[in-house]
Parts: structure tokens; sequence; C-alpha cells
């Protein structure tokens, strides 16, 4: 796998710190976390209808944007990228939690 994710928590990073005139992403922390959030909704449902009309494409772009918008928040809320990394590593390593996954599922 490569470091593009870390690449571009990187670049969003810096845009926090240094901001640019004309940035997107430095649009989106000068509106605040209500409009990163709005962004990470609209991007999820977007990649969630594109999924559903099952042109790969499509849905490839709206996970970028999806991913893009959700990093925008990491940085946001100082969510470190290795902190979500070990999370789902640690996810990963996990064996046997079928049971638990489908009760957590129906009870969202």
């Amino acid at each position: 796998m490569n470091d593009t994710l870390a690449k571009l928590y990187g670049v969003v990073q810096d845009r926090k710190a240094n901001p640019q005139e004309g940035s997107y992403t430095c649009y989106l922390f000068d509106k605040g976390l209500d409009k990163i959030l709005k962004k990470v909704g609209e991007e999820c449902a977007e990649t969630i209808i594109a999924a559903k009309n099952g042109v790969q494409a499509d849905t490839v772009g709206e996970i970028s944007d999806l991913l893009y918008h959700l990093t925008v928040l990491m940085v946001e809320q100082n969510i470190p990228l290795e902190a979500v990394m070990e999370e789902l590593d640690h996810r990963s390593q996990k064996i046997g939690n079928l049971k638990q996954f489908h009760q957590s599922d129906h009870n969202t």
C-alpha cells in the first residue's frame, strides 16, 4: 500500500497551518466544523448512491471525495492519521467477532 493518504493528510495539515487564498481546503477550515460535517455527510450519501448505481468509476470518485473530507475533519479535530491506522490495525487482528458485529449492526 502506498502513502497517498499520509501525503494528503500532510497537505491538509499544511493548508490549516498556512492558509492559501483560493484553496478549497482553507475554505472548509474557514467555514468551520458545521461546513466540514455537512460535506462529509453529502459525500457519504453520494458514495452510497454511486455504489447502488453500480458504476465503479463513479463509486471510486465518491469514495475519494469522502476520504478527502474525512481527512479535513480529522485535521480539524486534531485526530492523527496514525491513530486511525492503529485502530484499523487493531480491528483487523480481531477474529471471531462476527456475532458481535451482526448484533451491533442490528442495533443501529
